[in-house]
């Protein structure tokens, strides 16, 4: 409880991180897109602006998650934090769709006909990339310690937005030398990183959704872990399922046949216990015991 009670904290407390960095980031986004006439900037702080909606997302997400298993949901409700990541990666899609297709219409009206953006566009591009790298470092750091798939597509959310800017200063810088294209090209960009990431977030998403195995790495690491108990002779089965951020383990270990009863079970309690210890994103294990025939 105490574990699912500290997930909880730290994932809502990024979060909230995020909603004031992207609150004051979008707003002066904005305000430097208005005043020095740049129609990218404008656009990499409508993509700022959605990132605030997905951190209440992933906020949602995570606590609907942490609730304790009941009648309807016995085996809890960690799916819904891959529920949340779905519904951030559709909400980050649209935003590129819009900023793509407004890009487009600007290039069809004539973009020589818009105004040379100023320097403060140019400067906003900076500070928005150094801001949004940061942000993705730090919301990546907790994702992968409390192994949370939201926080991870809030993390590419942020980098997503990093990139756009890395977008919009090239567009921002080829216009004010004489080349106004420039600028709603360096939108379309932005509008094709959105799409890459939001891509990203709802395959890894999904996968843990329709009960995806672990990498051959972590399975292999829980069979070394199996091993390390003296008695077990084998491993005749290991299967694995992600559920939401959780692991569930099915697994089939070989004991001397002429063992008794209360010793394979002692055994196999063991196994268990040292597997929850030595992997905390184990939510379940099932542990049955095979004879060895040989």
């Amino acid at each position: 409880m105490e574990q699912t009670i500290n997930f909880e904290k730290t994932a809502t407390k990024v979060s909230l991180v995020s909603v004031v960095g992207n609150t004051i980031l979008s707003l002066l986004k904005l305000l430097a897109g208005i005043l020095a006439h740049s129609g990218a900037m404008i656009s990499d702080a409508v993509h700022s602006a959605s990132d605030v909606l997905s951190s209440f997302i992933v906020i949602i997400g995570v606590k609907l998650s942490v609730k304790a298993a009941d009648r309807e949901h016995p085996y809890g409700h960690e799916r819904f934090e891959c529920v949340a990541a779905i519904v951030l990666s559709v909400v980050l899609a649209v935003t590129g769709l819009l900023i793509g297709w407004r890009a487009i219409e600007t290039i069809r009206a004539g973009a020589e006909a818009q105004p040379t953006p100023g320097l403060l566009a140019l400067i906003a591009a900076v500070v928005s990339i150094a801001v949004k790298e940061a942000m993705y470092w730090y919301t990546r750091f907790y994702a992968k310690r409390l192994n949370s798939p939201a926080l991870m597509a809030n993390a590419w959310h942020h980098r997503s937005d990093a990139l756009s800017s890395v977008g919009a200063l090239i567009g921002i810088a080829g216009a004010r030398l004489g080349y106004p294209v420039m600028e709603p090209i360096a939108s379309l960009v932005i509008c094709l990183f959105i799409l890459k990431a939001a891509y990203d977030i709802f395959h890894d998403a999904t996968a843990k959704m329709v009960d995806h195995a672990c990498d051959s790495e972590t399975e292999q690491r829980l069979a070394d872990c199996v091993l390390k108990e003296p008695e077990v002779r084998g491993i005749d089965r290991l299967q694995t399922r992600e559920f939401g951020s959780r692991i569930y383990v099915d697994l089939e270990i070989c004991l001397d046949g002429e063992l008794r009863l209360v010793e394979a079970h002692a055994i196999a309690e063991r196994v268990h216990d040292r597997i929850e210890r030595e992997f905390p994103s184990v939510k379940h294990i099932m542990v049955h015991v095979n004879p060895d025939e040989k």
